[in-house]
């Protein structure tokens, strides 16, 4: 699957096109409406795999691709706000007590604050894990549905998340996507070269971790097979 993943996108004869759109979006993301257009993007590969649909698509529409970039983007936002709120508290409090020890010349405050603030950061990495895991599994939801509710609904999430079809989809495009990253690091010795390739690679890398989920999401809901069930029905009521 992750060779399927990375020739995703070259299964259109435009792939250059998108790719090198996708690519000054991603390195024009510190204006936050470009990233939220690449995010729309990856809302419609996800919609796209889910349903089979080996072409890849396209940038165009780009209202509606907005529109569905900033409901991901909330949807992330959401998810992540949890792990940073405790993260912020437990270190603040830890800091606070170093503060307070260093106030009071009490070596043991300082030193319960200098673990208090390795323990703040230790749970919020696996928070922030877990909400990494759960945000794809989300977006697809509500790429499947067209409704931001469903992106928290954690009856319909809790079957997929705990399935090995998709931990397996989540973990081989984690593996993409920090590959990627990789090459990005060892390009940046050639200072633009890489800050340029590594807009690139990202976005090719986002691509084909979103190809993972989307074709693991499908397959987990037998999309297609509904489909074909469903059409004969709407064929007889006409």
């Amino acid at each position: 699957m992750i060779s399927d993943s990375l020739n995703y996108l070259r299964n259109d004869e435009d792939w250059v096109k998108t790719v090198l759109i996708g690519g000054v979006l991603s390195l024009l993301s510190v204006l936050i409406v470009p990233t939220i257009l690449v995010a729309g993007y990856l809302v419609r590969v996800v919609r796209a795999t889910m349903h089979g649909d080996e072409q890849p698509p396209a940038f165009d529409e780009w209202g509606d691709l907005a529109v569905d970039g900033l409901k991901a983007a909330v949807i992330a936002i959401v998810y992540g706000f949890v792990p940073t709120l405790i993260a912020g508290v437990l270190v603040g409090g830890a800091v606070f007590t170093i503060v307070m020890g260093d106030a009071a010349g009490s070596s043991g405050l300082a030193a319960l604050g200098g673990l208090g603030i390795l323990v703040g950061l230790l749970v919020s990495f696996v928070l922030g894990l877990l909400a990494a895991y759960v945000i794809p599994a989300a977006v697809a939801n509500f790429a499947e549905t067209d409704q931001m509710g469903k992106a928290f609904s954690f009856g319909d999430l809790r079957p997929i998340l705990t399935s090995g079809k998709y931990f397996t989809a989540w973990v081989s495009g984690f593996a993409v996507i920090f590959v990627g990253a990789l090459v990005a690091g060892v390009l940046n010795a050639i200072p633009v070269l890489g800050l340029i390739a590594g807009g690139f690679l990202g976005f090719y890398a986002a691509v084909a971790a979103y190809y993972l989920i989307g074709t693991a999401w499908g397959e987990l809901h037998d999309i297609e097979m509904r489909e074909s069930e469903d059409r004969p029905d709407e064929q007889a009521a006409i």
